[in-house]
């Protein structure tokens, strides 16, 4: 669809996706996505009305106009999901945009997300993990590759790192000691454990690994040395957890939600774990680990100083 945007219009998303980078500290992957899904409402609008958007028409949105979008949104088949999304991202736009513009922003935020059922990550048991290792190993010809898989995999299940994590890992971050610093999500920085037997998968690899290592290299190089695709390590999984019979949710994501479940069934503690993988709020780990409300209080009446 070709649309027209006012140039002020235009300049006003792209200060705000400036601003979501550089105070929100947000993602390019989200910076993109919220470009896509703000450009998607304002060319409705226009297609809408028959006019060009500039902010002025974009202040006068009206409730209307919010539940003809959706029901577009819900006319292209669109995900109950996916439609949250976008309306949080429009309303996200639009509480900075009336800030920065002096107007009520009621017809856009008051409108409700379509309900949807939050899909709970599913953990591997232990066996399952380490057969999930084994496997991964054996998806390539390359004894070195093999190795590669291998450590990568070995560093989801046993760091609880993001694959995003694991594979932003470099020469500088070797030797690997018995802790790792970890830039993840929103810039914020973790210390986390890194079993022996993470630190020996590394090691197998490296000593394999045709290309050499210096300090501004990736950790993990595809088959012609440059930086390893994620799309790989989601490939070999998926190939190894159909030869083991598991379900579709056994990704490279439920190794890390692995980690911190058999960490919590092992007697850790939430909070550590939270600190482990770099949640910001305790309900994500909660969410994470499956953890049930009996749970939770079975760990507050055995550890609040004025339980019992």
């Amino acid at each position: 669809m070709t649309f027209e945007i006012s140039q002020a219009a235009r300049h006003a998303l792209a200060t705000w996706l400036d601003h979501q980078r550089a105070l929100k500290e947000a993602s390019e992957h989200t910076v993109t996505a919220y470009r896509t899904d703000v450009v998607d409402f304002i060319a409705f609008l226009t297609s809408h009305h028959a006019e060009p958007q500039g902010l002025a028409p974009l202040a006068r949105v009206t409730t209307s106009d919010m539940r003809g979008w959706l029901a577009h949104l819900r006319g292209q088949g669109i995900s109950s999901r996916s439609v949250a999304r976008k309306l949080s991202a429009v309303k996200t736009f639009y509480r900075w945009l009336a800030e920065r513009e002096g107007f009520e922003p009621t017809a856009v935020l008051t409108i409700r997300a379509p309900k949807f059922q939050k899909k709970l990550p599913r953990p591997l048991s232990e066996d399952a993990a380490r057969a999930m290792i084994d496997t991964v190993e054996l998806q390539t010809q390359d004894s070195w590759q093999g190795a590669r898989d291998a450590a990568v995999t070995t560093l989801l299940y046993g760091c609880g790192l993001r694959i995003s994590e694991a594979l932003g890992l470099t020469g500088r971050d070797l030797p690997l000691t018995d802790s790792l610093r970890i830039m993840g999500k929103g810039r914020k920085e973790r210390l986390v454990p890194v079993l022996p037997i993470a630190r020996r998968a590394v090691d197998t690899y490296l000593s394999l690994c045709p290309y050499p290592m210096t300090p501004d290299e990736a950790l993990f190089r595809g088959a012609r040395g440059g930086a390893l695709n994620p799309r790989h390590i989601t490939k070999v999984t998926e190939r190894a957890r159909m030869q083991l019979g598991l379900p579709s949710t056994a990704t490279p994501h439920a190794m890390r939600h692995s980690f911190a479940t058999h960490l919590l069934q092992a007697g850790g503690d939430l909070r550590a774990i939270q600190e482990l993988l770099g949640h910001a709020s305790l309900s994500t780990t909660q969410a994470y680990t499956g953890v049930d409300q009996v749970h939770l209080m079975k760990i507050y009446d055995a550890c609040h100083p004025k339980a019992g």
